[in-house]
């Protein structure tokens, strides 16, 4: 899961999101409200809710105050390199989606990019890739069965996980079973650099959003519900700029083809 770079189009969305989302069904008499409604609300509310409450608990004891001290302990540039690090952990699992999404070019790219940052770039630390042309994208599993054509069914808030739905959910599960932890080699270091990835990518992708989770929280009149519909846009938005994405991405050394008249 490459989070933290999803993070920073999650955060434009939290910005822009009207916070004073609510979740109060309209009057019967206005049938377009009504269908608006149910197509946006999801039939385990009362559940999700729980569970929001039990993560946003978590989240203001646990997550949150580990997140402030990293940005104070760990200087920014420092804080850029760990992304850079974990971003191209991730890189396998990306190319993995991007072939099985039907995107040539962009699993191209992603090739690229994991060659490059992983010599060059010292095993990803430095993000040589993107000035050599090659700019890093996201891509996963539960993007990949949107493609397909699976439905993202009903919305679901899970603990620890948090906002989700059926199709991320098995997704996610599919990313974990491609990340390369989990299926090369074996013993406690191998568990030891997986679960610091995933604690590092937590902790890294919280602090990103610190300032903007802390205006939900303060300012709309439902953080759930405005977090249920930030997550929506949000993965519509990434799964049709998949759809959209058919770049042909060619080498600066390959010859261009002359032009016909």
């Amino acid at each position: 899961m490459r989070l933290p770079r999803s993070a920073s189009t999650l955060a434009a969305l939290l910005i822009a999101a009207t916070l004073g989302a609510c979740a109060t069904p309209p009057p019967a008499s206005d049938p377009a409200a009504v269908a608006d409604f149910k197509r946006t609300n999801d039939p385990l509310e009362p559940t999700n809710r729980v569970f929001y409450a039990i993560n946003n608990a978590l989240d203001d004891v646990v997550l949150r105050p580990l997140a402030v001290g990293y940005r104070y302990a760990v200087p920014s540039s420092v804080r850029e390199h760990v992304d850079n690090m974990l971003g191209n952990l991730n890189t396998p699992v990306v190319l993995a989606n991007d072939m099985m999404q039907g995107k040539p070019r962009r699993a191209g790219d992603t090739f690229a990019r994991f060659f490059i940052n992983s010599t060059i770039g010292i095993g990803g630390l430095f993000d040589v890739a993107t000035d050599a042309g090659y700019p890093g994208h996201d891509a996963d599993f539960g993007e990949t069965l949107a493609l397909w054509g699976v439905p993202e069914g009903p919305f679901l808030y899970l603990p620890v996980l948090g906002p989700t739905d059926p199709r991320d959910a098995a997704g996610f599960g599919v990313d974990v079973a491609l990340s390369p932890f989990t299926w090369v080699g074996q013993g406690h270091v191998v568990s030891n650099l997986e679960y610091t990835q995933y604690g590092l990518t937590a902790v890294s992708t919280r602090a990103a959003l610190i300032p903007d989770l802390d205006k939900v929280k303060e300012q709309a009149l439902d953080p759930y519900a405005t977090f249920r519909s930030l997550y929506r846009q949000h993965r519509r938005a990434q799964i049709e700029a998949i759809r959209d994405d058919d770049r042909h991405t060619v080498p600066i050394w390959y010859p261009s083809a002359p032009e016909t008249k």
